[in-house]
This record gives structure tokens, sequence and C-alpha cells, in this order.
């Protein structure tokens, strides 16, 4: 019998699980760690939807110290601070990624640029699951009809991108256009 320890083991996955405020307990347990020895850092600015951001991170390697999370090697403590371009309003925000990544696999830039890549997601799926079909605002909430229709929404994402759509709310508009006809021609059913 396989199990997730020896499944882990032999495929090696890896993983940067980022960790906000609203996971108290783990966010506290990352904060209290020696930040000041962190001698590996990494700083970056960026210019893009209407602010002014900087990044700073720094790197821990925390197999000693005690970090409770499965397969933790390091931990990365990343400062943003935000300045809005129009208003000249800052904030700034403390996120930890928690990584089974040694230092060797992956400095600080390099977990700042696996960081990011995630907004690339968010970006493409789950933005559009929200403007697009309003899935914040579903009634739907009970058994698996929630998953069963982000799955449905996804696949239907995906068949327009695959038509070759690059804006789905305008994919979507041209599908109500005729609607008992489109969509079955995109699925290659009429």
């Amino acid at each position: 019998m396989t199990t997730p320890d020896s499944w882990w083991r032999a495929r090696r996955p890896h993983y940067a699980f980022t960790v906000k405020k609203n996971q108290k307990g783990l966010y506290e347990q990352l904060r209290t760690l020696p930040w000041q020895q962190a001698t590996a850092k990494f700083y970056d600015r960026t210019t893009g939807h209407g602010r002014l951001e900087t990044r700073v991170v720094q790197a821990l390697t925390v197999t000693e110290l005690g970090v409770d999370f499965p397969h933790a090697v390091q931990v990365a403590k990343i400062v943003r601070h935000r300045t809005s371009v129009t208003t000249g309003k800052r904030s700034r925000e403390t996120v930890y990624v928690i990584t089974d990544l040694s230092s060797r696999q992956a400095s600080p830039e390099r977990i700042a640029k696996i960081v990011r890549s995630q907004w690339v997601i968010e970006n493409r799926l789950h933005f559009v699951r929200d403007t697009a079909y309003r899935e914040d605002a579903s009634k739907i909430r009970t058994g698996h009809g929630p998953e069963n229709m982000a799955a449905l929404r996804s696949f239907a994402i995906n068949q327009l991108r695959a038509a070759g759509h690059t804006n789905i709310a305008a994919g979507l508009r041209e599908m109500d256009l005729r609607p008992f006809e489109r969509p079955l021609t995109l699925l290659g059913l009429s």
C-alpha cells in the first residue's frame, strides 16, 4: 500500500506554500523565527496595475528551527511595500513562504519568482471564473454542487481558449448570440 509519505518520496514534487495572517498559528510561528540571522536577501521593484511595489525577500533554512510543516526545509519572509501611483496611498504586507526546496534549489530571488508565478493561475482562471461567471455570488452551496459547477466553468473556459478566444467574456457573449447552435459547434457536436 502506498502511503502519502512514500508517494511524496518516490515522486519528489516540490511546493511553495504562502502563509498569510488568516493562518494565525502558523503565521505567528513563522513571524517569530530569527529573521535577523537571515543572510540571503533579494530586493525587487516593479511598476504595474497603477502602483509601485517593492519586495524584500529574506530566507532561512528551518530544518533545525522546529517549523511544524511537512518536509519544510526553507522559509522566506516577503515584505511588500505598495504605493498607489494615482493617490500616493501606501501599504505594507508581510507574508511567509514555506518550501521543501533547499537554499541551493531556491534562492530568495527564485522564491520571489515562484510566488509571483502563482498569480498567473489566479489571473487566468480564478479571476475569469469570478468576473465572467460571478462564481463568488453563486447560490450553489450544498453537496458536490460547488465543485461540479467549478469544473463545468473551467471546462467552458478551456473550450473557449482552445477555440482561440483570449477574452472569455467576449467569447461568452458570442456564444449567447445563438445559444442553441454556437456552444454545440464549439464542442464539435453539430
